[in-house]
């Protein structure tokens, strides 16, 4: 692994393809490595966890919107959309379209976090579509992934979009577009292209994920993976990209990042070095915003050394920038404090989420987020004692590169109306890699049959799970049962038309 300098350049220097990143990157995904068997084992496991919870989302509005859009392109060879029968297809950028709605909807599946943070099993999605739609098998979407997840990984690890109120999917148009072509065996010069591509039509604002949060937020990386599919499609027709998409006069770098004199520092494999970059990546117990997670777990431990939440006169939680000022009172989000606010931005106010666990002593998917327990006047009284301060030694451990070091969670300060102080800190979720309970691949498929429950049947549940398990053995006729088909009744056609059902 290499560090590649990444800085603006004009128009009139010579910066030649083989030292730009989009080359690096595309060379990265060119170069067929074998998969090491625990690389696989966690592709499987990341499979399965977007079937989790797309299952859970079936019916909720978003998905059945995005369904609605794609089954209103259907295709005789095309892709599976979940939910729906193996044999119902539609066009792979549609599935691609639909599939990463139903994934990200619920912000319950695995988080990569950094310089910036992602969520890179959005990736998945457009792979398994263009995959199915185009006969490969289950050794060519497994290193699709790989290469997703090792340029996906590597961004964060070396780009700040947030910083610039660049949205994450920035990184994710390049990541998928690559994985797209490790699959097909394109050339270097054509996965080259379609990076450049997969950045320039993926460049949105983080007005996404602040103020008033929209089903926006479960849309983005389902629009970036369906960019990426676009991108690639046409490279293969033989067309080109802004170059150099990264470090042009003009590019990306130069004037929505740092600016002209800012260098990054990205990570890049050398050739036949291993893609592991899925090793550093870790999922979600709870749904939640990811820095909520081991302050959910947190406030699961201390909530019984609180007798009565009534007394409590305030709750402190000393954490990192990033929490503070993304999830926390330093956002300056006043919705964020809002009952009548929305499921994403609830899912983005970890003083709501704190106050919850702390009452409750577990989070649920659903009911936590439910209007009525949102409203809840002892719920109201306890969140708005809530408060966030910045913490430089938190904000050091998150950005360490020292996975030993490296943390995401506060110390918590709890102070009764009598002046006693209850005070607890835990630096990582249970399920973390280094938590106390590392998700294994057991907890993967408890995750997905309780969000599966009276959704999918236990027949399908069992045929899914042992379909995975034979990942890189599945033929081109087999990659369709990575799908999962609802129970009859749960997988309802949408209500409300749009330009494509339009009937006059």
């Amino acid at each position: 692994m290499k560090l590649h300098k990444v800085r603006t350049y004009k128009s009139a220097e010579h910066l030649a393809r083989e030292d730009q990143l989009a080359w690096k990157f595309a060379a990265m995904a060119a170069d067929d490595v074998p998969l090491d068997d625990d690389v696989v084992e966690m592709i499987g496991n990341r499979i399965i966890d977007n079937a989790s919870v797309a299952a859970a989302s079936l019916m909720r509005r978003p998905v059945v919107s995005a369904r609605m859009q794609a089954l209103a392109h259907p295709y005789k060879r095309g892709a599976t959309v979940f939910g729906l029968p193996a044999d119902q297809r539609v066009s792979p950028e549609w599935a691609a379209w639909a599939n990463g709605v139903a994934v990200r909807e619920l912000d319950f599946h695995d988080t990569f976090l950094a310089a910036d943070y992602s969520h890179p099993a959005d990736n998945i999605p457009s792979m398994l579509a263009v995959a199915q739609h185009c006969g490969l098998n289950g050794s060519a979407l497994a290193r699709g992934i790989a290469t997703g997840y090792e340029i996906q990984v590597n961004l964060v690890k070396g780009i700040c979009l947030h910083e610039f109120k660049i949205d994450h999917i920035a990184h994710l148009g390049p990541s998928a577009a690559a994985g797209i072509g490790t699959m097909l065996g394109l050339s270097t010069e054509q996965i080259y292209q379609a990076i450049q591509q997969g950045l320039h039509t993926t460049t949105t604002t983080r007005q996404s994920r602040k103020g008033e949060i929209s089903s926006w937020k479960a849309y983005a990386p389902a629009f970036a993976g369906k960019m990426a599919v676009e991108a690639v499609d046409r490279i293969m027709r033989g067309e080109g990209a802004p170059s150099p998409a990264w470090e042009g006069e003009d590019g990306f770098i130069a004037w929505l990042l740092g600016g002209p004199k800012a260098e990054y520092f990205v990570p890049v494999p050398e050739i036949g070095e291993r893609k592991r970059a899925i090793m550093d990546t870790y999922t979600k117990e709870h749904s939640a915003e990811y820095q909520s997670q081991a302050l959910i777990d947190l406030a699961r431990r201390m909530r019984s050394s609180v007798k009565d939440f009534s007394k409590i006169a305030s709750i402190v939680l000393h954490t990192s920038h990033h929490t503070h000022y993304v999830i926390g009172t330093g956002a300056n989000d006043p919705q964020k404090m809002d009952p009548n606010a929305s499921r994403e931005t609830l899912d983005h106010s970890i003083m709501y989420i704190f106050a919850v666990a702390l009452e409750d002593g577990t989070w649920h998917h659903e009911h936590s987020y439910a209007p009525e327990r949102a409203k809840r006047p002892e719920t109201v009284a306890l969140w708005h004692k809530v408060s966030t301060v910045e913490d430089p030694a938190w904000t050091k451990r998150y950005h360490s590169h020292d996975p030993n070091e490296k943390a995401f969670g506060a110390r918590v300060v709890i102070t009764m109306q009598d002046g006693s102080v209850i005070e607890d800190e835990l630096a990582l979720a249970d399920a973390h890699p280094l938590g106390a309970r590392p998700f294994k691949r057991p907890d993967y498929v408890r995750k997905f049959r309780t969000l599966a429950e009276g959704i999918i049947g236990q027949e399908e549940q069992d045929r899914f799970i042992k379909t995975v398990e034979r990942l890189t053995e599945l033929t081109t006729d087999e990659l369709a049962g990575l799908n999962i088909t609802a129970l009859p009744g749960k997988c309802e056609p949408g209500k409300a038309h749009g330009i494509f059902d339009w009937q006059g």
